[in-house]
């Protein structure tokens, strides 16, 4: 299997967060829906816009550090801090599936967090 470059592979992860970030921030009302979340007042919609905060802020420190040095231990703590959200990422989504909030679509978070932390998994071993 050929060998993904950190800069494109860091490249590649910011922009899927940087997507989602801004969809969960300007088009919240037409996102959850294909999850089975319901949007039912202010709070709910300003909800989702903070949680851009978060997927905007790991898409901009993937982007800022996509130059980082191959096999370096700033390479391996990087993949390994973005593998453990990735995990997260899978445990949280696969709660809200498994208790009947993501419905529908829903199902395909905890499968696209699961690859996420694979291929994560994968640079670090890579960059040690």
């Amino acid at each position: 299997m050929k060998k993904i470059s950190n800069n494109v592979f860091l490249k590649a992860h910011s922009f899927v967060y940087a997507i989602f970030a801004i969809a969960l921030f300007f088009l919240p009302h037409m996102l959850w829906p294909n999850y089975g979340v319901e949007l039912n007042d202010r709070y709910s919609v300003f909800l989702s816009q903070h949680n851009s905060i978060f997927l905007g802020g790991i898409a901009i420190l993937g982007f800022l550090f996509r130059d980082v040095q191959y096999k370096s231990v700033t390479a391996v703590k990087l993949f390994q801090g973005l593998m453990w959200t990735n995990i997260l990422g899978v445990l949280v989504t696969l709660y809200a599936a498994i208790i009947g909030v993501f419905v529908g679509f829903g199902w395909s978070d905890p499968m696209f967090f699961a690859l996420l932390a694979v291929l994560s998994f994968f640079k670090v071993q890579e960059n040690k």
